[in-house]
């Protein structure tokens, strides 16, 4: 019987026909592939090859990463401070995306810039899915009453209201803070406009959430820690944000009510606007982190920094008790010196 000569198929690829990136025409890969990806997974495609580095370093296609990630960049303000930075937006996206986990604090000690005049924050709030707030708002730095006050920076007046579609969540005290706490994500950009730097001062998602015991209101506390000097108070500074959460009178929406950052050493004393602004010029000098899940590491950070400031207080105490027994001895000590001088005469 005679053998078919039809042979079965080939299952391996011919190497001149296989299918590979650069066979895509590079208007295909840039405008309905990579305008898909979001920013930390168009940094790792970039990474793969020479052609993808280079149409991955389109400005355009960061521009619109960061504008979706941050509606307050859409404003046009932001898109002419954006655009100074070496790489324009792609810059901008490495310096404000990260969590500030990792900070060098060698690095960061040292000043290789000047002393930002004005502080542009650019601040989003979602809660779950949904956009309720966004705003951006400029500081100078350099007036007496900026540098002697404590170092805060407002971005709702006090009787101002924000009214958002958000139901407030209606239940017991412990389901509404848990709700809160597990919806609200908060980004807080400073942008140093004279060393056209960035960072994000924001923990991404609420470290804790506590309601007020009078006037019902929530608030979720965002943070990041920042080093500052050893051996001090300010070895290590919160960058406290707080959002205050209401319900309005009609419809029970969520309305927000304050947006607010303060630096805080551990003693729990605010710094002032001089030496906060030294804490927020290493962190903008120092290396970003980009290790683990940010909303875990921003409170597992928190957590660190809470355990630190509890050591210390712990510390500070032993200091004074021991200060206190000496002090009571060398009174006793010499009252009874006194009265054996008296007595001896």
């Amino acid at each position: 019987m005679a053998r078919s000569s039809h042979q079965p198929p080939s299952t391996t690829v011919d190497e001149d026909s296989s299918a590979s990136i650069s066979a895509v025409h590079p208007d295909i890969i840039q405008t309905h592939i990579l305008t898909r990806l979001d920013g930390p997974t168009l940094a790792s495609a970039a990474c793969t090859s020479s052609q993808l580095h280079a149409l991955a370093s389109d400005h355009s296609i960061w521009a619109n990463i960061c504008h979706s990630t941050w509606p307050s960049t859409t404003t046009p303000r932001l898109r002419q401070v954006i655009s100074t930075f070496p790489d324009g937006a792609f810059s901008f996206f490495s310096d404000s995306f990260p969590l500030l986990a990792n900070l060098d604090s060698a690095a960061a000690a040292a000043d290789h810039h000047d002393s930002p005049t004005e502080l542009i924050s650019a601040v989003d709030i979602y809660h779950g899915e949904k956009l309720i707030f966004s705003k951006v708002v400029e500081t100078e730095t350099v007036s007496g009453w900026f540098t002697c006050s404590p170092f805060r920076i407002d971005l709702l007046d006090p009787k101002d209201v924000v009214p958002t579609p958000v139901k407030y969540p209606v239940g017991q005290e412990a389901d509404t803070c848990r709700d809160l706490g597990e919806e609200l994500r908060l980004s807080w950009i400073l942008i140093d406009l004279v060393g056209r730097r960035a960072m994000n001062l924001s923990s991404h998602t609420a470290v804790s959430v506590q309601r007020h015991w009078l006037s019902g209101e929530v608030h979720a506390r965002f943070a990041s820690i920042l080093p500052g000097q050893r051996g001090t108070a300010s070895e290590f500074v919160q960058c406290g944000i707080v959002v205050t959460c209401g319900a309005g009178s009609e419809g029970g929406e969520l309305q927000v009510r304050e947006v607010s950052l303060q630096v805080e050493d551990m003693d729990g004393m605010h710094l002032n606007g001089k030496d906060g602004l030294v804490i927020l010029q290493r962190g903008l000098e120092g290396r970003k982190g980009r290790k683990g899940r940010r909303g875990e590491e921003g409170r597992r950070r928190y957590g660190d920094y809470l355990e630190r400031k509890r050591e210390r207080k712990e510390k500070k105490m032993r200091t004074e008790g021991t200060l206190d027994t000496l002090c009571v001895t060398f009174g006793v000590l010499g009252f009874f010196l006194f009265w054996l001088f008296i007595l001896c005469r």
